[in-house]
């Protein structure tokens, strides 16, 4: 894969080994001690104040937030085409929750107050919709949507049914990249010129062979909007995630963590997006293979002159999986083991208090928690505290939304071979018809995604 990309002369391969590599924490962390309980969970422990829970798809990740969920509520239901799974899972639960194989069934006969969603992405825009409608509060995992148009979809329902939701990119409540945000919000490494996003490669395979579909798993439910195709085992479960039928591959998987947290740094709370994108990808041909990039990155360029890039491999200027803040004065690197950073004034005499935040105030009270399973832990204590005081969630679907669509819009250059400009007042394309056509896609008859 080649790219146009040129190399900075801020910040050269050399500058960075030699740089001052600065672990820990930046901030006064106070009384924030990670090992105490949040005040959620304290006030769960009543029982007249815990969640009755829904759980719709319970493999890993459902497990996971339906875990955490726990320490606010009571499983009482879960649905999953899997009958395997949905079995196993409540074993897990206490063996008491009420299974069903169609999560509507369980929408209309289950008392809830919150339902969980951690299916396949393509299903995540009809159940989060399908769910407020029905009058629960929703944490729905990340991606937010399958298409651009899905989450004007997603807003709608929301503000008409005045429901909380909380989407799960966790990496909002991890106090790692909340701080590196702050830091750049204020100020804290100079005007910020260019953030870098690394990922991991997409995993490539087949062509693949169809296969009886098993009686314990119901394949025309799981497919829901997309095309109808024989079953071939490589397309469920986990590997969903390498087929753009389903979802969008790393650009959709770790984009939405990773693309998350720059766009929050690029425009603080401000829903927009990039004005021009420049997607380079290698595209697999294997029939009845997977069918995302090979190869790709993605360059956005933003109103305010901040360049964004996205690749699939470490480069010079990021040399493994995370952020890199490049600002006029300083630099930031962020992801989940730590951060650090080279800045004029050294990073842990930068003194940016949690009580400076201004991106998000409703939950610097939380332990400083850091790492998935504790980020995962104050990411639910603050949906539990939003459905209470029915304020916004720090990862809400209106900022979710214009997260996966800018991953979405990486994708569709790519795919298309050409940078593209976009509105993003209008969510729109500029004067390019071939691209709208892109927003949205033919939805099997049943399985629609509406407002």
């Amino acid at each position: 894969m080649s790219s146009n990309v040129n190399r900075r002369d801020l910040l050269t391969a050399g500058a960075l080994a030699g740089a001052a590599w600065l672990a820990g924490s930046p901030t006064s962390p106070g009384t924030r001690d990670a090992n105490s309980l949040s005040a959620a969970e304290e006030q769960a422990k009543s029982p007249n104040e815990r969640w009755r829970i829904g759980c719709i798809g319970m493999r890993y990740q459902g497990s996971v937030i339906t875990r955490e969920a726990t320490a606010f509520g009571d499983v009482i239901a879960i649905a999953d085409v899997d009958q395997h799974v949905r079995e196993q899972a409540r074993a897990s639960f206490g063996s008491t929750p009420k299974i069903y194989e169609n999560y509507l069934d369980m929408l209309a006969k289950e008392k809830l107050d919150v339902v969980l969603i951690a299916t396949p992405d393509h299903w995540h825009s009809k159940m989060l919709i399908d769910s407020v409608r029905a009058g629960f509060d929703v944490y729905c995992e990340k991606p937010l949507t399958l298409t651009i148009e899905e989450g004007g979809h997603i807003i709608k329902a929301v503000e008409e049914s005045q429901r909380v939701v909380q989407v799960g990119t966790w990496q909002r409540s991890d106090s790692r990249f909340r701080q590196a945000v702050e830091l750049v919000r204020a100020g804290r490494i100079g005007k910020l010129k260019r953030v870098t996003c690394v990922t991991d490669k997409n995993p490539t395979g087949g062509p693949f062979q169809s296969a009886p579909i098993p009686k314990h798993f119901n394949w025309n439910l799981w497919q829901g909007q997309t095309p109808d195709v024989p079953y071939i085992p490589e397309r469920a479960h986990y590997t969903f995630r390498w087929w753009y039928e389903y979802s969008g591959g790393k650009m959709t998987d770790w984009g939405a963590h990773h693309l998350d947290i720059a766009q929050w740094a690029i425009t603080g709370n401000e829903l927009t997006g990039p004005v021009k994108i420049d997607g380079v990808a290698t595209l697999p041909q294997v029939e009845q293979g997977y069918n995302v990039a090979t190869d790709f990155m993605a360059k956005y360029t933003y109103a305010n002159g901040v360049v964004l890039e996205a690749w699939d491999r470490p480069v010079d200027w990021c040399p493994g999986n995370g952020i890199h803040f490049e600002g006029e004065t300083g630099w930031i690197i962020v992801s989940r083991g730590q951060i650090t950073g080279k800045l004029e004034v050294p990073l842990k005499e930068q003194g940016l208090d949690v009580s400076e935040y201004q991106l998000y105030t409703d939950n610097l009270t939380l332990p400083e928690r850091s790492g998935k399973i504790d980020a995962i832990k104050n990411h639910m204590a603050n949906f539990y505290d939003c459905t209470h005081s029915r304020t916004q969630t720090i990862s809400n679907v209106a900022s979710q939304h214009r997260t996966v669509s800018t991953c979405h819009l990486g994708n569709i250059s790519q795919r298309l071979g050409r940078p593209l400009e976009w509105d993003p007042v209008q969510e729109r394309f500029v004067n390019d018809t071939e691209a709208d056509g892109w927003l949205k896609r033919e939805q099997r008859a049943g399985f629609e995604v509406k407002a």
